[in-house]
């Protein structure tokens, strides 16, 4: 199934639903899209514009990675539904025997890395949306500067709760070396983003407040 295809009520609806999937991981990258599509709603509504001519070749880069970025956090929601499934599935295998205890140790092992992965990529590209964000906020068109502390806001809220999904798997993992990895890695994007997220929020909100 593929949920991005669904209306923002629909959607709604199934999250709702209480399946393991769609869950908090699709919704972090639905967030990151809904926040980084802010980010050429300033662009467009810059690009073009006598005033900003200056900065209209500047405005158009943004635009496509934006835009990039946004597509690629959409395919992130049915990503990363498709990888929590297996986990889903192995929560239930049975355990009664040594040998099965074994099977379901190993499949589960195989199933949270794999659950790490999306999560993981949806940090990075919402950390990649909040830096364009930065430059929507300083260089676009003053009327629109409130979306672009929003599209951070909402970024670093899709960010550090994708990184819940990270955390809740390494903990189970057997391999504490990469897990640990996964660990330094989702730390190290809140570390670098959500800081500049918030600094953004607060530049954009000194600046309609004058």
């Amino acid at each position: 199934m593929s949920y991005i295809d669904k209306s923002c009520s629909e959607f709604a609806e199934i999250l709702a639903a209480g399946t393991p999937v769609p869950g908090g991981g699709s919704a972090a990258a639905l967030a990151g899209a809904v926040g980084t599509a802010l980010g050429n709603m300033v662009g467009s509504l810059t690009a073009g514009k006598k005033k900003y001519a200056h900065v209209e070749d500047h405005m158009y880069a943004l635009m496509e990675k934006t835009e990039e970025l946004r597509v690629q956090l959409l395919e992130l929601v049915d990503k990363d539904a498709e990888a929590f499934a297996p986990l889903a599935k192995a929560y239930g295998m049975p355990k009664d025997t040594p040998e099965q205890r074994e099977e379901k140790r190993r499949v589960m092992e195989e199933c949270l890395k794999l659950a790490c992965r999306a999560p993981l990529e949806i940090m990075e590209k919402c950390g990649e949306a909040i830096e364009l964000h930065k430059e929507f906020a300083a260089k676009g068109n003053s009327l629109a500067v409130s979306d672009a502390g929003v599209g951070a806001v909402i970024c670093r809220a899709a960010l550090k709760g994708a990184s819940l999904n990270v955390y809740v798997n390494t903990k189970l993992m057997h391999n504490r070396e990469l897990a640990d990895e996964y660990d330094r890695r989702a730390d190290m994007l809140i570390e670098k983003y959500s800081d500049m997220a918030e600094d953004i929020f607060e530049e954009v909100r000194e600046e309609i407040r004058r």
